[in-house]
């Protein structure tokens, strides 16, 4: 965290994955103490660093250690007197009580519920991987041993509501944020992110999850993750082991898979980097001034600055039950060519994301490839204009062109009528917590947009502490209007600057409480 306080690239909050633990006491939820001596001081720097620490538990216990001893005696565990029982009550609120002794008291800010199958069988004796029915059987019949097979699929949603009834009952200062590996219908009430799994760091898995997270949030679930440049980075023998990088981050092609699936990453309602095999810090990708470095730079702090459109967005979620994900053939109906675009999404109302899946530059092995055209093939759906983002450029949709792609960026779109509203590219949020706002106009249809903002914690924001601020373009008379701002909130700042943009003009108006502008191009 100092290395990259230092080197001012933006991170927002590190993750301890599995085995703080004690060795030999799998899943207890404690610090080891040889390893972790003072907790409270190692938060309180954290702290210090504007960093949240989120901490990996894991639902099954080995090595009999308190946590497992505890709850196997009061007849909470699953039969393999390993995994706790979710499914009652008594278990989630002894487990809860378990983190909340071990970690949570320390200052840890989040959870990684990971393993929530809970049942693995993925991981024993395979070499080749099974045909998927085979597959499913296996898996369907680990679980099948201990849980009833009309219920085991629920596992994870019960697991999560324990972590969050458990959070809830002991603060309302602190939300809840969990990033765990299965899900069930209505588990994002939870405040569960889930992820695609421990996934190869190849280029044909990179390409594969671009319409697996579009598949899940249609199924209803908002809040999508992925592993960027993929979990297992190097091969082995096991066949989930599918990484095509012995030498990790020193290998330029794996540098240039980690950019496009960072890039990627950018986009998601969760960007997580994390893995096995290899470094994943920025230095391990070169220093300032090469390229890889740089582009992995330059889309973090886009991330920043895309801050206020994606927080609105996640209001939008829970407000309205909206998503952030949207397949094209959802979000475009009546444009049949949109159900043929599975490699392209949406992004909350305005944004077109074409990410890379191909190599362009190197091949494993740092071998250079030649030849390869440094573009991609996007379709623009019909029914409204487009702008590059990058250039400004306008294209009419219901259209495909092959667009540039360099390694410094990838397609992106923004439809006409948005109004795209963004901050500075600050290293952490709490940096600058109510910054001046630039608000991006893009005409060529009427549009609008709701600003949400809130304290950034706590739950106070269910009792109606938020504010909304209705923005308006009318593209007859190319008027931009800021409604006024409705609501309140601790802390909130009295007066809003905006910098208006629409194409190369701008414009500057500072609101205070619940004045109104209105600002013509």
């Amino acid at each position: 965290m100092e290395e990259y306080r230092r080197r001012k690239v933006p991170l927002s909050f590190i993750i301890q994955d599995w085995q703080s633990w004690e060795p030999g006491l799998w899943g207890q939820k404690s610090f080891d103490p040889a390893r972790y001596p003072d907790p409270d001081a190692m938060m309180a720097r954290l702290h210090q660093l504007y960093a949240p620490l989120m901490v990996s538990i894991w639902p099954n216990l080995n090595g009999m250690g308190e946590n497992q001893k505890e709850l196997l005696e009061a007849g909470h565990l699953l039969g393999n007197r390993s995994t706790y029982n979710a499914f009652s009550k008594a278990a989630r609120d002894m487990y809860w009580n378990q983190a909340k002794e071990g970690i949570f008291r320390h200052g840890v800010d989040a959870w990684w519920c990971d393993c929530t199958e809970p049942f693995e069988a993925d991981w024993i004796g395979f070499t080749q991987r099974p045909v998927p029915h085979r597959r499913a059987e296996i898996a369907t019949n680990a679980a099948k041993t201990y849980l009833d097979g009309g219920e085991w699929m629920a596992y994870s949603l019960c697991h999560s509501r324990g972590i969050y009834e458990g959070q809830r009952g002991e603060t309302e200062e602190k939300r809840v944020v969990n990033l765990t590996r299965s899900s069930f219908a209505g588990q994002h009430r939870y405040a569960t992110v889930t992820w695609s799994g421990d996934i190869g760091s190849n280029w044909e898995t990179l390409k594969r999850q671009v319409p697996e997270g579009q598949n899940f949030s249609a199924a209803g679930e908002p809040y999508w993750s992925l592993d960027i440049g993929g979990f297992f980075a190097a091969p082995g023998e096991d066949w989930f082991r599918t990484g095509e990088y012995l030498q990790g981050s020193q290998d330029l092609g794996y540098r240039e898979l980690y950019t496009r699936w960072l890039q990627l990453g950018t986009f998601l309602p969760m960007m997580r980097s994390h893995g096995a095999d290899t470094n994943r810090e920025i230095w391990n990708f070169g220093e300032e001034g090469t390229p890889f470095y740089d582009v992995i730079a330059k889309f973090i702090r886009l991330r920043m600055e895309l801050l206020p459109y994606l927080y609105s967005q996640a209001a939008a979620v829970t407000r309205r039950n909206d998503t952030f994900l949207k397949p094209l053939g959802l979000a475009f109906p009546h444009d049949p060519a949109c159900l043929d675009a599975g490699d392209q999404f949406l992004l909350g109302p305005s944004l077109l994301v074409c990410p890379v899946t191909e190599p362009m530059y190197y091949g494993a092995g740092s071998k250079p490839l030649e030849g390869v055209e440094k573009t991609r093939t996007v379709y623009l759906p019909a029914g409204c204009g487009w702008y590059d983002f990058w250039t400004g450029a306008f294209y009419q949709g219901g259209r495909t062109l092959k667009a540039d792609a360099p390694l410094e960026k990838i397609p992106l779109y923004v439809k006409a009528g948005s109004i795209l509203p963004l901050g500075p590219a600050v290293e952490y949020p709490a940096q600058d917590l109510h910054p001046e706002l630039t608000l991006r106009v893009y005409p060529g249809g009427d549009g609008s947009f709701v600003l949400y903002d809130d304290e950034g914690d706590s739950y106070r924001y269910e009792q109606g502490a938020f504010t909304e601020t209705p923005l308006r373009w009318e593209e007859a008379s190319r008027t931009l209007t800021i409604g006024p701002r409705k609501g309140s909130y601790q802390g909130m700042p009295q007066t809003q600057t905006y910098h208006v943009v629409l194409g190369g003009r701008e414009q500057t108006v500072t609101l205070e409480g619940e004045d109104t502008a209105a600002l013509s191009f």
